[in-house]
């Protein structure tokens, strides 16, 4: 366990999720946009959950454990996702740790992205 976060995971570019920091797509626009007035996104508990399920992975692959993918988290965070509030900072800093470490791929990413926008525009 490193004391610090490895230093390639903030000069790792995931062009997909800059290109949300771009867009500007925080939760508070697409729920204004879309008529919902819950302030907690919806996808809040299943990053939750997701964090859950990682602090207590047991995998060959490269997994954060909670105190790394915690220092990843608030270094990106602060770098660069601080344009994006909580908890979107918080998503968009895991989804960058897990393709930087080669857990998920760009592309896998950007499939699921595009899945979740089909889900939401339905």
């Amino acid at each position: 366990m490193s004391a610090t976060p490895d230093p390639g995971i903030e000069q790792t570019t995931v062009p997909a999720l800059q290109e949300i920091v771009e867009r500007n797509q925080v939760w508070s626009r697409m729920a204004a946009k879309y008529g919902v007035e819950n302030p907690v996104p919806p996808w809040k508990t299943s990053l939750d959950g997701m964090c859950d399920a990682l602090d207590r992975a047991a995998c060959d692959a490269d997994v954060p454990d909670f105190k790394e993918r915690r220092d990843e988290e608030d270094a990106l965070a602060a770098t660069r996702y601080a344009d994006l509030p909580y908890p979107e900072n918080q998503l968009v800093s895991l989804a960058h740790s897990l393709v930087a470490r080669g857990v998920i791929d760009e592309q896998e990413l950007r499939r699921r992205l595009a899945n979740v926008r089909e889900r939401l525009e339905a």
